[in-house]
């Protein structure tokens, strides 16, 4: 049972109303992932890289240690505010109730900070770095005030266990499509027409289909408006005192650490790695928007491809068995990717897609598994105190993602100073068992989370 406003509807949640809610995982994973796979490449690329570096070093840092600590900063001073634009949306009350004022006033402005981050006012200057950092600043913001509260509807919309099941599985597909965006569609924009082209082009599709996703949800949304009782301090004192949710939460943030980490490496793989590559006469030298195009529709195969397996397993025993199952398949592989390019006897192209195809297997299950595990933990603390607050419960989420993500461009840059040109492409080789690492200390502190399936029948 869970606790929501009566006038909800209630029953199994119709298609026509759950894909649409779903597609919102879409605009989220093609700016997050664009985002991670070219930013840092954008202002400093490869030191043998024909694209010019747009961050100067200062204080004798390296220019991509100087960005990591900016975009760092940024994200860890930006995080303080997601309990509070949680706490905000969760007290809302209107006639459109309580989330859509915040999704649909934020998220234009969310797509247009995106864009401006590939439009620095100067080509190579100090002046990129505060830039950076103010953009970079504003648009986790953005997204926390018009992301959050979409992501919070789930446990109003979605009450039935198989109806959370199911939008769980279309966000995957979404995600993925997303990703394809993201990735994919990205890596052919940047070779063709540059970033600035891409950036925008981006950040167009990500705003339209959120608004498509909130317009197909409109009728949850408008009546999730029971607003929460306690007052701001008692609420996050309570949400911080539940121990399963404790118990989720570094599992989820440690392997949003090691994916951003993955998914920052994959341009640099093209440039150093897998540098003698060709597939149908594009080389990696030549032609490396393409080729991280052809990586990353391979990681996102992959991950199609595990759906049905980690769905099937929630089924036959539950989300959270088959959230742990992701994470040890993860913890095994990723550090495999120390060794792609290195198997004798096998074409450079052929060792790229099979490796990061492997990795995209795992991957699928911190898609499919966190918004529904976070539901279940809303719906307890629902029934214990009697008040519905799913903003607070995703924005204290997301702000301590945000606190340990933040470390990922740092950690990222820090690697890489091991090395990261085709002469010595130690350090992008490591960023795979840094990764598998991260994921196993993932699993492990998801052993004690122990809450049963929430949601109704």
């Amino acid at each position: 049972m869970t606790l929501f406003e009566d006038d909800v509807p209630r029953g199994r949640v119709p298609l026509r109303s759950r894909i649409p809610y779903s597609a919102f995982s879409l605009p989220n994973n093609a700016i997050s992932q664009a985002w991670g796979l070219w930013l840092i490449y954008f202002y400093a690329p490869p030191s043998d890289s024909d694209d010019p570096t747009r961050i100067p070093e200062l204080f004798g840092l390296d220019p991509r240690l100087l960005l990591g600590i900016v975009l760092t900063t940024s994200r860890v001073l930006e995080a303080f505010d997601d309990p509070l634009i949680g706490y905000w949306s969760d007290r809302t009350q209107s006639r459109w109730g309580r989330r859509i004022p915040f999704i649909v006033l934020g998220t234009p402005l969310w797509g247009v900070l995106f864009a401006l981050l590939f439009l620095p006012p100067a080509g190579d200057g100090a002046i990129n770095l505060l830039f950076v950092f103010v953009v970079a600043t504003a648009f986790y913001l953005l997204s926390n005030l018009s992301g959050a509260p979409m992501e919070a509807l789930l446990p109003a919309l979605a009450r039935r266990k198989d109806d959370r099941l199911s939008v769980a599985s279309w966000q995957v597909v979404f995600g993925v499509l997303g990703a394809v965006v993201g990735l994919s569609v990205s890596s052919l924009l940047q070779g063709a027409y540059g970033f600035a082209v891409m950036a925008i082009s981006i950040a167009v599709i990500a705003v339209s289909v959120r608004f498509i996703a909130l317009i197909g949800c409109w009728e949850y949304a408008k009546r999730d408006n029971k607003p929460a009782k306690p007052g701001l301090r008692a609420t996050l004192r309570e949400v911080l005192a539940n121990r399963q949710f404790l118990y989720y939460l570094p599992s989820f943030v440690l392997f949003q650490v090691a994916l951003h980490l993955l998914t920052a490496v994959l341009p640099f793989y093209v440039d150093t790695v897998f540098l003698d590559g060709a597939i149908f006469g594009w080389t990696a030298e030549d032609d490396s928007g393409v080729y991280t195009f052809v990586l990353t529709a391979s990681v996102i195969l992959g991950m199609l491809a595990a759906i049905p397996f980690f769905r099937g397993l929630a089924r036959r025993r539950d989300k959270a068995s088959a959230f742990r199952a992701a994470m040890l398949g993860a913890a095994i592989y990723y550090p495999a990717l120390f060794f792609a390019g290195f198997v004798p006897g096998i074409p450079t192209t052929v060792q790229a897609v099979a490796f990061i195809f492997l990795a995209g297997l795992p991957t699928a299950g911190v898609y499919l598994f966190p918004a529904i595990i976070t539901a279940d933990v809303v719906d307890e603390d629902a029934q214990r105190s009697g008040s519905p607050r799913a903003a607070m419960f995703y924005g204290t989420q997301n702000a301590l993602e945000k606190f340990a993500t933040a470390l990922a461009p740092l950690i990222f840059a820090l690697v890489l100073l091991a090395g990261d040109s085709s002469e010595n492409p130690l350090g992008i080789r490591l960023i795979g068992p840094v990764a598998g690492v991260l994921t196993l200390a993932a699993f492990l502190s998801f052993r004690r989370y122990s809450l049963e399936e929430q949601g109704e029948e």
